[in-house]
């Protein structure tokens, strides 16, 4: 067995957690491979401990750069998965790869029977390196996305669709292809986490240091909050009083940290 101690070449580590049912998934890189390893949830909150471990889904390639790594589950119950091409576009396009997609599974790891290419674990495919996953109250799965030089992008994820990376970064308008429903330059994102709160999507961005504000009912606009006023923002989820929580990421490496960083921010919504 591979030692589960995460490993972290690059952009490699631990890179994503998701509770369920009092079990603790972890996305993270080993020496071959990125994979998902549960843990039980021992204990009580303020003192938990894992469970050993249990590889549940292996074999997802890994590089220093690309890995991907969110996982949630869904508003079916579901495991979802993003994959970066792993510095190898190609891989994007090519269905009997792992690299470049959106995976749904089984919280044990299996393949759902109504998954929509028989027998794989393949959501979406044409991925270049997905950040972000939500879902709207009407069960509509979004993701946020890397791309390279020109554009980041918003997509809303379709079963079985192909996102065009890397023939196209950002919308090509090519029917082949589904188009991001918004985009931006890298310099105003590099997105990370999205997260669905009252009818309305928040995104973080590393690189563009701010919170995007983007309305379901209007997905091509946004209005952006806390432009460079505490760096790069890596995570965002609602708290159980409604508010906003907001992760800071400016010691990893890439972020110029101050003394009091990393941070975790509270933010009303408007």
């Amino acid at each position: 067995m591979v030692d589960q101690a995460a490993s972290s070449p690059g952009e490699g580590g631990l890179l994503g957690i998701a509770v369920h049912e009092g079990q603790l998934y972890a996305y993270l890189t080993t020496g071959p491979d990125n994979r998902i390893i549960r843990y039980g949830l021992l204990g009580e909150p303020g003192a938990y401990e894992l469970g050993p471990p249990q590889e549940l889904f292996i074999g997802i390639p890994a590089a220093g750069a690309h890995n991907g790594g969110r996982i949630e589950f869904g508003a079916d119950g579901m495991l979802y998965v993003t994959t970066g091409d792993a510095q190898e576009p190609s891989r994007s396009q090519d269905l009997h790869s792992l690299a470049g997609k959106i995976l749904r599974l089984t919280p044990d790891g299996d393949i759902p029977h109504d998954n929509p290419f028989d027998g794989s674990p393949v959501y979406s495919y044409g991925h270049r390196n997905p950040q972000g996953l939500a879902w709207g109250e009407d069960g509509t799965t979004y993701s946020s996305e890397f791309g390279e030089d020109a554009w980041d992008e918003l997509n809303v994820i379709e079963p079985g669709g192909n996102y065009g990376w890397p023939h196209y970064e950002g919308a090509g308008g090519d029917p082949n292809y589904i188009d991001p429903v918004q985009q931006w330059t890298p310099a105003e994102a590099s997105p990370s986490a999205i997260e669905i709160h009252d009818d309305t999507i928040y995104m973080v961005a590393l690189r563009g240091q701010r919170l995007w504000e983007i309305p379901r009912d209007s997905l091509g606009t946004s209005t952006d909050y806390l432009v460079e006023e505490f760096g790069r923002l890596r995570d965002v989820t609602t708290a159980p009083d409604g508010s906003l929580w907001i992760l800071t990421n400016n010691t990893d490496g890439v972020g110029t940290p101050t003394q009091y960083d990393d941070l975790l921010l509270r933010t009303e919504t408007q």
